[in-house]
């Protein structure tokens, strides 16, 4: 059979999808919480100190999700050869979410069977299974519920290619996946390409998170034989691998606890991993030299990690990652110059290999699979892929452009099925957002047939107002927040109203200059008593109270708004002011004292105000917090503190050290 790129619908029981939040993130990413001097290399050291913003704006956040699900129709992108079929969710960050070797059947990724946000990313919302590709900074990126572009182009030969492509806004970079299944091919191919077009050097990350099933036979195993290890509890530690105190560690399903493990693999050893079964079969991933790093994480199968499990995927559908980075932890990010590209080839594919030897020794497990790699994708055969990739499309640029303008596109549906004769002209599969067309307009990002953005649209038309005007029009609630020295040098020269005070405020804290942020703010509350404002210069609070004051101040100037609501909350409890955050509660409607979040505040003032009766009456009717975060406590304490002699039931318990 010849190459098929086809549009398909995945059926699929799913939570809706969360729509942006009204409050960006003011917060950035913090600092590792251990000293870089432990980094045995030179440039780990400094890859660990460098890059974290100091906030992850223009995003905001997305956690209006629910765990309620009903049966969801969702646009899906495949490619298929004779050997593998992949789909892709373009709806949701480019998602790889399932790699069906055909002539076996067999699913090699995790192929999560419901769509359920929890709160993993940046922004909040993420998603469980497949491969997920991750730009941005330490942690699951902002466009991961998030539509990308897509069209259709042609390899050299005539093989469809998908390309999904955005601009990402925090840093600035435009980034594009291209994906393709040669003819009788036994891997998907991949190729990945960051571009900063600015002309200054931006920090950036990248890890492609694969999620495959675990069970009590998988050995994960790559070109190592030393990891930097994160148990969730301590320091990031240097440690042999997979020998451990507790056991051989490439067996995850093991371990009560969930780990990190980064792979130090030697400089000039080929990069690859691969979770393999008792069988000595599953997938491996492998890639050009630019992708360094290659990580294990495992959520243990202690009580909390077989929760979180449940939470994320639901019953019997437990998994782990097998990950791929451009350093060698994710706790780095590194310097993308000014004008620069980089861009690498990743392959996905089933690998067999002697089953004897996969589960023998650590050495003849390594040779055993490296031997079949090459075997199954020879390296050279990479290299030979990147180069192909930089071909992509050269036939597709309409030689007649329209005069001022990119060149034309067609419209979804417009195109051929792919291979040769396709149109001359990219089909558009999917859109993304208008961020990207409005930097095209701003001219700080190159006009691309190859990548077209499209137009603006109505989140974006603000600002294209301040592109063409000088002013920034003003509404209730705010524009969409933006960065970028453009953008901000249009303010500095404008802004003399609350609403262009407040955005001048957010770009010049996106630069750090929390000095210059609060001026702005003071000044948009001078102009007129606004929430947001108000909340932002919470963030800039000298001290608890402080905060708790003005973010109070903000909830009492938009009281319906419920991300509102729950920062007030927090910001009491944080300052230890529990009676009135109990007031506020009291004070708030049905629908909002009923909300997960809100509930766990209660309860945690009524503990903090020795009201033990209403914690034990709030526990027993059940408080289920959608978007209980990562790593967050507090269901677990809060029963311990009430039921001291009590076991934590299933359902709040999320430890992830081993429980």
């Amino acid at each position: 059979m010849t190459t098929e790129l086809r549009r398909d619908v995945l059926r699929i029981p799913g939570a809706a999808d969360p729509a942006a939040g009204r409050l960006p993130i003011l917060h950035g990413i913090a600092r590792p919480g251990f000293d870089s001097a432990v980094a045995p290399y030179p440039d780990m050291a400094r890859n660990l100190d460098y890059g974290r913003p100091p906030t992850l704006l223009p995003y905001t956040t997305q956690d209006s999700y629910t765990r309620e699900r009903t049966d969801r129709e969702l646009p899906t992108l495949v490619l298929e050869n004779e050997v593998l079929t992949a789909t892709f969710l373009p709806d949701h960050g480019g998602r790889l979410w399932s790699l069906v070797h055909r002539p076996t059947g067999r699913e090699l990724l995790h192929r999560n069977p419901i769509l359920q946000p929890a709160n993993l990313a940046l922004r909040d919302a993420w998603l469980a299974g497949g491969v997920e590709w991750n730009l941005g900074g330490t942690g699951h990126w902002p466009l991961t519920c998030e539509p990308l572009h897509a069209v259709r182009l042609s390899a050299p030969d005539g093989t469809p290619v998908l390309r999904m492509y955005e601009f990402e806004r925090m840093r600035r970079v435009v980034m594009t996946v291209d994906a393709w299944l040669p003819a009788g091919s036994p891997t998907l191919l991949v190729h990945v390409a960051l571009h900063n077009p600015a002309e200054t050097p931006t920090p950036v990350y990248w890890w492609s998170n694969i999620a495959v099933p675990q069970s009590a036979d998988v050995r994960v195993v790559a070109p190592a034989e030393r990891a930097f290890h994160f148990d969730y509890t301590a320091q990031l530690k240097l440690i042999d691998f997979p020998a451990g105190t507790s056991g051989d560690q490439s067996y995850p399903a093991r371990f009560p606890a969930a780990a990190d493990f980064f792979m130090d693999i030697p400089a000039g050893e080929r990069r690859w991993i691969a979770a393999l079964d008792g069988n000595g079969s599953g997938l491996v991933q492998t890639s050009t030299d630019r992708l360094i790093g290659r990580k294990l994480f495992q959520w243990g199968v202690g009580a909390g990690g077989r929760r979180w499990q449940e939470w994320l995927s639901g019953p019997d559908a437990e998994y782990i990652e097998i990950q791929a980075g451009l350093a060698r932890t994710q706790l780095e990010h590194l310097e993308l110059p000014g004008g620069a590209t980089w861009e690498w080839v990743e392959a996905y594919g089933l690998l067999e290999a002697d089953a004897a030897a996969v589960h023998g020794t650590w050495e003849e497990s390594r040779g055993a699979v490296a031997g079949a790699l090459e075997r199954l994708v020879p390296r050279a055969s990479l290299e030979a892929a990147l180069g192909e990739a930089q071909r992509f499309g050269a036939a597709a640029v309409d030689s007649r452009t329209p005069a001022g303008g990119a060149p034309a596109v067609s419209e979804p549906g417009a195109g051929a099925r792919g291979g040769a004769g396709a149109s001359a002209v990219p089909e558009v599969l999917h859109r993304g957002s208008g961020w990207g067309a409005l930097e095209v307009a701003a001219d700080a990002v190159s006009t691309d047939a190859l990548r077209p953005f499209g137009s603006c649209d109505a989140e974006q038309q603000p600002w294209l107002d301040l592109l063409q005007t000088k002013r920034l029009p003003s509404s209730e609630p705010p524009a969409s927040p933006i960065t970028g020295p453009l953008w901000r040098s249009l303010l500095e020269a404008s802004a003399d109203d609350w609403h262009a005070l407040y955005h001048l405020g957010l770009l010049r804290l996106a630069d750090d200059d929390r000095d210059g942020a609060r001026e702005a703010w003071t000044r948009s509350l001078a102009d007129r008593p606004n929430a947001w404002a108000q909340r932002a210069l919470a963030h800039l609070a000298a001290s608890g109270d402080e905060r708790a004051d003005l973010t109070v101040a903000a909830h009492r100037l938009q009281p319906d708004l419920r991300e509102l609501t729950i920062e007030a909350l927090q910001a009491l409890l944080a300052a230890d002011r529990a009676a009135e955050a109990l007031d506020l509660i009291a004070a708030s409607s049905v629908a909002d004292r009923e909300h997960g979040r809100i509930r766990l505040y209660h309860a945690q003032a009524a503990l903090t105000t020795g009201d033990i009766d209403q914690v034990r009456r709030l526990l027993d009717e059940g408080i289920t917090v959608d978007n209980l975060q990562e790593g967050e406590a507090s269901l677990d304490l809060l029963w311990l503190a009430a039921h001291p002699d009590l076991p934590v039931p299933p359902e709040y318990d999320f430890r992830m050290s081993g429980s």
